[in-house]
Formats: C-alpha cells, structure tokens, sequence
C-alpha cells in the first residue's frame, strides 16, 4: 500500500509523492521559546516524530527540520521583562524544549534552525519581494508584503480576501500598510526591540523580521524551493502557513509546499487548555507528578491526528498500563519456554498485525489505528503461549520483529525502556534487599519482610515472587536509593 496523506490545502487523500523519488524533505513549526511547551505543543511535536519515524520505518532518505522562534513579540517582551536580551533569554528554553523532546523519544532533526542566525538571509529575502513589487516599503520603515499581487492568496484557509477593503490606509494599525490584507516582512525597530537587543540593520533602517517570514527563509535556505512536507498546528493555517505560501512563491516562482499536514488542538479534562482554567500542563510537571515519559507519548498519539483528544489524567494511567502491557510481553517472548520442530500460529498473527499496522499507518499516519494493530498482535499472541506453554525460538523471533518494527514508529518500548534502565549499582542495590526479605521471611519476621518489599516498591520497582523465586523489574522512573 502507498502512503497517502491529507493535504490541508486540497482538502483531500492523495499519494505522498516527494519532488525527488525516495526522498523527503520535512520542515515542522516548532515552539516559540518564550516559555515551557505545553503537552498541547507536544500533541503535535509527537506527530511529527511519528511522519519523521515512518518515512524512515518506509525507506525515504529524510531530512527533517523544525525551527525554533526565538524572535517575535512574546520573546521580547519576556526579555525585557527579565531585564536580559532575546538571546539570553530564550537559550534555557530551548534548551528545556529539546531535553523534553529527548525525554520523550523524539527522534532528532536534522537541524534547529533559530531566527536570529538567519537575519542577513531574511533581508536578502524582502529585497527580492521589493524588486519583483510583491512587497513595499511604508514611510516608517517597515516593509509589507502586497497581497494584491499574490492573485492566489488563500488558498490554503480557502478564504476570499477580496471581502477585506484593498487599497485603504489601515490607521488603526501600529504600522502604516497600504492594504488590510498586506502584512509585515519586516518591523521598525521600536524600544523594547533594542532594549532586548532584537533589533538590526537593514537597507530600510533598523528593524526584525515578521514572524511569517522567519520560517520561509528558515526553511528554504535548509531545504530547497520545494517542500515535501511542512507540519503545524491547525491554529497555523491561517495567517502564518497561509502568508508563508505567498511570500516563497512570489520570491522563487516556484510551488512551496507538496503537502501541508495540520494537527487539530488538543483538550485537557474536557476543556481548552489555558492558566485560568487551571489545566495548564507541561512535559515537566507531569513527570514531577510521577507520570512516566512513555505514558505521556501513549496518549499523546493514541488519536488519529486530525482527531479529537482530550488528554486526561484517567487516559494517563490507562496509558501507564498499556505501556506496562507491552513491556510485559516482550519479557514473556524473551523467557518462553522454548520447544524446536513444533509449529504454531504465531507467524502468521505476526504477519497480520504488522500488515494491519502499515496499512494504518500508510493511511495518513492513523495511529489510532496502528495501536490497535500492535494490542491485537500482544492479545492473540499471549493466548497462542497460554494454550500452548510454548514457543520455537524461530516463532518467538517472528513476533519480536514485528514487534521491533512496529515499535520503532511508535517508540513506546523504546521510550519506556530508556526511563525504566537501572544502573548497575541500583540493580546490586535491588538484589541485596530481596536477599535481606528472604532472610526476613526464612525467620518468619513478616513484619520485616513487607517493610523491605515497601521500600523497594517505593522506588518503582514491584516484586513478584515465583516457583523459581522472586523476579523484579521497574515500573517508571526509580527514585531515592534506587536511583544511581
């Protein structure tokens, strides 16, 4: 099956067909740096992980870029506030957002562009729309793009400008465009943006760059005229993505984008998130409330992107137990009873559910759908092993491989296994107590016994006694003793 994907601006499924045969060129709206992401960022942050894993998972030769806006009015306004410049400013979150990435099994980009490295790029870039009359200067100094002279503008919202009065001074505005419908390229610098140390040359005066045209040049310059993929947020379709066509393409005269893919906003307890309503949750607070970074990526992309999903604390733990499942399973095809020559049905539910789990996938990145695929082939291979008692190492080799492959487009194991590693010491530290609670239990000091098995369990590690005695293993983060 060929991957097909729903483009924002035809509105339809079509066949990913890249402008250079296997391979694919993906740029992602990343965060402004002002502030922590949200996990209303992180929905489509793990979305975009998903395309970046499973363009790989099929084959393409990726080059994946998201940026980072580092310059815009909240960064500013946050610098001046802090007393510090933009760059001071915004580094500790950057540097927070990829740790939280790294957190949650993103895999890396290629690059991470910031705005403030490409000012000379920008300004090469506004006096290309200068010269071809796609855009103006204003008497104060700031540059508008014409909307007037881009015939296609809207396309992607599929709005009708010409509703909005052309050719009218907009008084109202801060700056002084010639059109409602233009916007800004290019901003006079205004104090704060000097006090902030935001503010730059330029053949117009001192100034910054538009947010807009920040990311056109960010990602021209990484990747070429045409993009394969450009990744947002459904709140980024109009005017940011909408104004990014009409900039790229009346500066190259070439098609920018081959598909544009929009996440829908995601509701925390029922609600929009916002500070007032008190749902207001990052990354970080979640795992100093005890959640694990595995349980987070499970609900995160248990829905079909352009879907509906309400993030609660209730689908956390039924997130949690998931992850545990799957972690469970693959413990039992390593320790399987192992019996050669004999033949099951484990090869063949392997086959299905990896076959079912591409077609979900190939179908928009449906990972509803590709979970669905990855429990049912956990499901019927567990009752295959609880009829039988057995396994053939070729049979349990299959269902890892399916397995293996399956997971490395969703990354749960591979993200719950990097929370869960103990160190060396941790698991000396683990072997030493059960000893002690045998020792416990062999006197009958029972007391003494549960106390020990408290203190392990307390570090997020659970015990299960056995016939061939007591087996332990880690079910999130360790903590106190048990962390190295």
């Amino acid at each position: 099956m060929t991957l097909e994907v729903f483009n924002t601006e035809t509105r339809a499924l079509s066949p990913f067909v890249p402008l250079e045969r296997g391979k694919a060129r993906v740029y992602a709206c990343g965060p402004t740096i002002y502030d922590h992401a949200h996990i209303g960022n992180f929905r489509s942050f793990l979305f975009f992980d998903i395309v970046h894993r499973y363009l790989e998972a099929s084959g393409y030769e990726v080059r994946f870029v998201m940026n980072l806006t580092d310059v815009d009015d909240k960064t500013i306004k946050g610098a001046v506030d802090a007393g510090r410049s933009v760059a001071e400013f915004t580094r500790p979150f950057g540097e927070a957002f990829l740790a939280d990435c790294r957190t949650l099994g993103m895999l890396q980009a290629d690059s991470y562009p910031r705005a403030t490295d490409y000012i000379p790029g920008m300004v090469d870039f506004v006096q290309r729309l200068i010269a071809t009359k796609n855009a103006y200067v204003a008497d104060d100094g700031a540059v508008y793009f014409s909307v007037g002279s881009f015939p296609r503008y809207g396309r992607l919202k599929g709005i009708d400008t010409s509703t909005l009065k052309a050719g009218a001074r907009v008084a109202q505005d801060e700056y002084d465009k010639e059109d409602a419908r233009d916007f800004a390229l290019w901003k006079r610098a205004a104090p704060a943006d000097e006090q902030a140390k935001a503010a730059w040359d330029s053949p117009w005066g001192r100034g910054r760059p538009g947010w807009h045209l920040e990311c056109s040049v960010m990602s021209l310059h990484e990747l070429g005229e045409t993009l394969d993929m450009h990744l947002g947020g459904e709140d980024l379709i109009f005017p940011h993505h909408e104004n990014e066509i009409a900039q790229s393409e009346a500066a190259t005269g070439k098609p920018f984008v081959r598909n544009w893919l929009h996440v829908k906003h995601l509701q925390v307890e029922g609600r929009k998130m916002s500070k007032s309503l008190g749902n207001f949750v990052t990354v970080r607070q979640l795992l100093d409330d005890g959640y694990d970074p595995a349980s987070i990526r499970h609900q995160l992309i248990s829905a079909h992107y352009r879907s509906d999903l309400n993030f609660t604390r209730a689908g956390l733990d039924a997130s949690r137990s998931a992850v545990q499942r799957l972690l469970d399973f693959e413990t039992r095809l390593h320790g399987a009873l192992i019996a050669e020559g004999k033949v099951s049905e484990l090869p063949r539910v392997a086959d299905e559910a990896l076959a079912e789990f591409r077609a979900a996938m190939d179908l928009d990145f449906n990972t509803a759908d590709a979970l669905a695929a990855l429990f049912t082939l956990v499901t019927r291979a567990n009752a295959i092993m609880d009829a039988q008692k057995w396994v053939s190492a070729s049979d349990a080799a299959k269902v890892r491989e399916a397995l293996a492959s399956m997971d490395q487009v969703l990354g749960l194991l591979e993200v719950a296994k990097a929370a869960r590693a103990v160190d060396p010491s941790v698991a000396e530290w683990v072997e030493e107590r059960i000893r002690a609670r045998a020792e416990a239990r062999g006197r009958r000091d029972f007391a003494a016994a549960d106390a020990i098995r408290k203190e392990i369990t307390d570090r997020g590690i659970v015990l299960e006694d056995g016939p061939q005695g007591t087996k332990w293993k880690v079910l999130g983060p360790t903590t106190g003793a048990a962390r190295s």
